[in-house]
C-alpha cells in the first residue's frame, strides 16, 4: 500500500487546520506525521509535528475540538524510530516533567504507534537535527561555565588571558593559576599549545 497520504481526507485536513491554527508568529511547520487508521480504531488519529521551535502532538476530540501538547526542542533528550510493515513507531524522550504521557503512564518518554512511515521518518530526521543542535549549544554553555569556574582563564582564538579572574582583578597566585590551567588541559577544555602559552605567560610574570 502506498505511503502517500490523501490530502482530500477530511479527518487529516481538519487535523492540519487545527495544527496550523496554533502556530505562533514566525513559527514554521517543518514536518508532520499522521497515525494510520489501522492503529486508531477506537479514537481519532494522532498527528505529530515538528516545527521550527517545538515538537507538537495533536489529537482531535470525538465530538469536536482538539487537545494539543508540545515540548521545546531544548528539552528533547532522545528520539527513536522503528519502521515496520504497516507503520512506524516514534519514541521521544524529554528532560524534566513532561505532559506527553497521553498514551500511557510514562513520565518523560512516550511512543506514538502506527504513524505513516514516510512522514514519520521525516519527523524523526528533524527531531534528530534539533536534538543535535541543542546538544552542541548545551556543550558550549557548559564549556564556558567550566572555564569560568576554573578561575577566569579565558581562551580566545589562539591566544590566552590567564591573569584575570571572575571579578576582573589580577591574580597574584601563579601556582593556583597554573593548577587551574592544568585542570582545563586535563578536562580537554584547552589544547596542549594553549596550555603551554598560558603557562609561559604565567611564568613570565613571576
Amino acid at each position: 500500500m502506498s505511503e502517500q497520504l490523501n490530502l482530500n481526507d477530511s479527518g487529516l485536513k481538519k487535523s492540519l487546520d487545527c495544527l496550523n491554527s496554533v502556530l505562533i508568529g514566525g513559527e514554521n511547520l517543518e514536518a508532520w506525521a499522521i497515525q494510520r487508521r489501522l492503529f486508531a480504531l477506537a479514537h481519532r488519529r494522532i498527528l505529530t509535528a515538528a516545527t521550527s521551535g517545538r515538537f507538537i502532538v495533536l489529537k482531535r476530540n470525538i465530538i469536536g475540538g482538539f487537545n494539543i501538547i508540545d515540548k521545546r526542542w531544548q528539552d528533547l533528550k532522545d528520539v527513536k524510530i522503528q519502521v515496520g510493515i504497516f507503520g512506524a513507531d516514534l519514541t521521544v524522550s524529554f528532560s524534566g516533567a513532561s505532559d506527553l504521557a497521553v498514551t500511557g503512564d510514562m513520565e518523560n518518554t512516550v511512543s506514538f504507534k502506527g504513524l505513516n512511515k514516510e512522514q514519520a521518518q521525516k519527523v524523526y530526521r528533524l527531531c534528530q537535527a534539533h536534538e543535535q543542535s541543542w546538544r552542541e549549544k548545551r556543550r558550549i554553555r557548559e564549556l564556558e561555565e567550566m572555564r569560568a569556574k576554573a578561575g577566569g582563564v579565558q581562551i580566545s582564538g589562539t591566544g590566552a588571558s590567564p591573569n584575570t579572574d571572575l571579578s576582573g582583578t589580577q591574580s597574584n597566585d601563579e601556582v593556583t593559576r597554573l593548577q587551574k590551567a592544568r585542570q582545563m588541559l586535563d578536562a580537554k577544555l584547552i589544547s596542549d599549545a594553549e596550555y603551554e602559552s598560558v603557562k609561559a605567560k604565567i611564568i613570565s610574570g613571576i
